[in-house]
């Protein structure tokens, strides 16, 4: 199976949003079709923008959506599964649009690929990511303090084909995280590659490890469109 990769470089929450629904509608009209294409993964970096997932708690954003305008950062209800979470510059942030049923892949064992592809890309920076049963996505647990989050992970699959996807935090201004409880946790914190290293990372190069991973743990040849 092939997946076709594009990055949209700086795009804004909303209009991102659209696109990834234009690419789910149009895989889903054709899912039932004998092909080798199994669908979009799509690289992005958005301005500052806080979305809540559909089983998410409003009392997790705790200011105001007056104040967050007047920073600068949007906010906006959407059907990802998850709870609040924080989008913005020196992200990478990855939305797949896959046909499991063609891949293969349970929604579980999915989930499990998106992680062990971040898991292995902030390997490559010397840093051990880990799994927390009943908390998607990658933290850093050394024993010693609170667990962090480095990405975020939060889908929607409808009839085998998802969308959304994760939120690596690479040069991310951790500031923005403190007016929410981050994925609905108010005991835990948000870490990134560069507070976790102390150098500068370079973005691009992050972002190509992610999906040459993702290629890795989902077991397709990703190509350019």
């Amino acid at each position: 199976m092939t997946v076709r990769f594009l990055d949209l470089g700086q795009m804004p929450y909303l209009r991102c949003w659209g696109y990834q629904r234009r690419l789910f509608d149009v895989l889903s009209a054709h899912r039932n079709e004998p092909s080798e294409n199994a669908g979009w993964i799509l690289t992005v970096e958005h301005p500052p923008v806080y979305t809540l997932g559909k089983s998410g708690k409003g009392s997790n954003l705790l200011v105001s959506e007056e104040f967050l305008r007047s920073k600068g950062a949007e906010y906006h209800s959407i059907d990802r599964g998850g709870d609040i979470t924080f989008h913005g510059p020196g992200q990478v942030v990855c939305y797949p649009i896959l046909d499991l049923a063609r891949l293969k892949l349970g929604l579980r064992d999915y989930v499990d690929a998106l992680e062990g592809a971040v898991i292995d890309t902030v390997a490559e920076y010397g840093i051990r990511g880990e799994r927390i049963a009943g908390a998607s996505g990658v933290w850093i647990a050394d024993g010693k303090t609170q667990p962090r989050k480095i990405c975020a992970i939060g889908v929607r699959a409808s009839r085998f084909v998802t969308m959304h996807g994760l939120a690596l935090n690479v040069s991310t201004d951790l500031d923005w995280f403190g007016y929410i409880n981050p994925c609905g946790f108010a005991d835990r914190g948000v870490t990134s590659i560069e507070r976790e290293t102390g150098a500068t990372t370079a973005f691009e190069e992050v972002k190509k490890q992610v999906v040459n991973h993702l290629s890795e743990n989902l077991n397709v040849k990703i190509y350019n469109n």
